[in-house]
């Protein structure tokens, strides 16, 4: 039973303290509450109360039962102290002692007995945080840049976009029951570091010159992206859409979407279908024609959204320095000897005219222990920073000066975050995977810890410029379509026995307003990948140029398929007599079994 209270004035207070907390978070906890209570007691059908809780962003597990994985959203990655402080309380309390950050900016935690939610809700609630439409077929967590506001290469500052679009899809009946997710990602810039080419809607600040020779910041935007087993290049929507015109086009591609999406196949259900469907002239002149009259609508956004106006979005500007280059393949020079001088060269960013800079708190595999979320949320209040969750699982400091610098190195130190590794070979990103994913056949964090530290062994772990991503099935939670090394899990047979793989690919490539897929290069067992990563990568920080990006030194070798020649060797099982190991995957006891439960995914 909650020990939290509400009284008619909307205050929730606990034990210590009082928090008023919005009306309609409280109205959605109280729903939660009645419709559990129902379905407890049997009155309320499985399969109806199976889309209520994704709606609530709370999803099944493989372990099956009451256990539940809790998915919160952070817009744009913004999380303050107080809610750090609090996820801290909540994995201790709730959970395993620890949470994980997600590729799309959430916090998730997981083994959560679904009785004890509603009191979980009520503590995310106190602090401004909510788990509504985080999952299910809904407008997902709306992710920006987590440098906007603080990088020196943007157009525009994109957070109080993000903001203002967050809060505007929100519990909108226009979005709360689209035909499958729909996701949203904002780039202050063309480098993309908010990763807008491949999803349903992309957002980039440009710049146009008028015919009086004068700059007007304003977007491009793209539409009908997407990864999963049949990845879509996102398109250009139109060359310049003006800043009063934002929220209009983004209301418009959602409501093409809600009206045209496919009902009935879920699989041929997300925006990249539509252009197959429709064609790309046909989407397109659909949204521009929503658009046109959505004046008449109730909820019409047009104008500059009301978290523009206060906020303001003008560019943080270059500084007169060094200006850090940023996104996928730029070079990463560690000539320094001290920890602290590597930890600076390779996950500090340098460049704003405001003159702050902007530190990288690296979390292996994703996950935040409590002691770490507090320590985050202490150093935040120390230094007066702000804190961002990256898209690469990690923690992002901002608004912090020179000096600081060293003693937040000893402070991340402290906590175990202090590794130098942003755009660094050891920050391998990978799904949850079959440690809680019904869909998952193999465990991708598993593998992604083996090539860590494979690649540490090998003294391979900070080359720079090489990103791994992991995915548990072909999915692509872990977005191993667009990593310069990308892996899917995938079962394998011999000797007659089934064995956990993976297929490798190379050559993923998200930025500058283009985006390339990974090539298939082949299919290895998952105890022979680990090797594999550290052959490519050794070879790439052999073999490139003075500033060559893996993508370019790939071409240069001859692609995918000839790096994967000289990796066929490791594509052999050992007769499991002889080498059980290839037959019981990372992690697990008993020999491998591919087991997929039901999808929550889709429903």
């Amino acid at each position: 039973m909650s020990t939290i209270e509400i009284d008619t004035d909307g205050e929730v207070s606990t034990d210590d303290a009082g928090t008023a907390v919005d009306p309609e978070m409280i109205a959605d906890i109280r729903k939660f509450e009645r419709c559990l209570a129902e379905y407890l007691a049997g009155d309320l059908d499985e399969d109806v109360f199976k889309v209520f809780r994704l709606a609530n962003g709370v999803y099944g597990q493989r372990q099956g039962g009451h256990d539940q994985m809790i998915r919160i959203k952070a817009p744009y990655g913004a999380i303050s102290p107080t809610q750090l402080d609090r996820l801290a309380d909540i994995s201790e309390r709730y959970s395993r002692g620890w949470g994980h950050l997600t590729t799309r900016q959430n916090v998730q935690f997981h083994f959560v007995q679904l009785e004890r939610v509603p009191d979980l809700l009520w503590e995310l609630a106190q602090v401004g945080l909510t788990t509504r439409e985080a999952c299910s077929d809904t407008v997902r967590n709306v992710m920006g840049c987590h440098l906007a506001g603080a990088c020196p290469h943007e157009v525009l500052d994109i957070q109080p976009w993000a903001d203002a679009t967050f809060w505007h899809f929100l519990r909108n009946p226009i979005s709360a029951r689209l035909p499958r997710k729909f996701k949203i990602n904002f780039s202050g810039c063309a480098t993309d570091c908010g990763q807008a080419m491949f999803n349903d809607v992309g957002v980039i600040a440009v710049n146009r010159t008028l015919d009086d020779g004068s700059v007007e910041p304003g977007f491009r935007v793209f539409v009908a992206g997407g990864l999963g087993a049949n990845p879509h290049p996102a398109l250009a929507l139109e060359d310049f859409t003006t800043r009063d015109e934002l929220l209009p086009t983004l209301e418009a591609c959602v409501r093409v979407f809600e009206q045209a999406g496919n009902r009935d196949n879920k699989l041929r259900a997300r925006m990249k279908w539509l252009v197959d469907e429709l064609g790309f002239e046909e989407l397109q002149r659909r949204i521009i024609a929503s658009r046109k009259f959505l004046l008449a609508s109730a909820t019409w956004p047009g104008g500059i959204p009301t978290e523009v106006v206060e906020r303001g979005d003008a560019p943080a500007g270059r500084g007169e320095g060094p200006v850090t280059a940023m996104g996928q393949g730029q070079p990463v020079s560690l000539r320094g000897t001290s920890p602290f001088v590597r930890w600076s060269e390779a996950n500090v960013v340098r460049g704003v005219a405001n003159g702050t800079v902007s530190a990288l708190a690296w979390s292996r595999l994703g996950d935040v222990t409590a002691e770490q979320f507090r320590g985050v949320a202490a150093i935040s209040r120390d230094f007066d920073a702000e804190v961002r969750i990256t898209n690469r699982q990690n923690f992002v400091l901002r608004g912090l000066s020179e000096d600081q610098l060293e003693p937040l190195y000893h402070r991340l130190a402290a906590i175990g975050m202090a590794e130098p590794g942003a755009e660094l070979s050891r920050d391998v990103v990978a799904c949850p995977g079959a440690d809680t994913c019904n869909l998952a056949v193999t465990q991708s964090r598993g593998l992604a810890s083996a090539i860590g530290e494979a690649l540490e062994s090998a003294g391979l772990g900070e080359v720079e410029g090489v990103r791994t991503n992991i995915s548990g099935c072909t999915n692509s939670c872990g977005q191993h379509h667009i990593a310069d090394i990308g892996f899917f899990g995938a079962e394998r047979r011999a000797h007659g026995r089934s064995a956990p793989g993976y297929q490798m690919l190379l050559g993923g490539y998200v930025g500058e307003e283009q985006i390339e897929f990974g090539a298939k290069a082949l299919r290895l067992p998952a105890k022979a990948a680990p090797q594999a990563v550290v052959r490519v990568v050794g070879r790439y920080a052999a073999e490139r140029e003075f500033g060559e990006s893996f993508q370019g030194w790939l071409a240069r070798v001859g692609g995918a398929k000839e790096v994967a020649a000289g990796l066929k060797d490791l594509d052999e099982f050992p007769d499991p007599e002889e080498n059980p190991d290839f037959y019981v995957d990372f992690g697990e006891t008993g020999p491998y079994e591919k087991a997929i439960g039901e999808s929550e995914c889709a429903v």
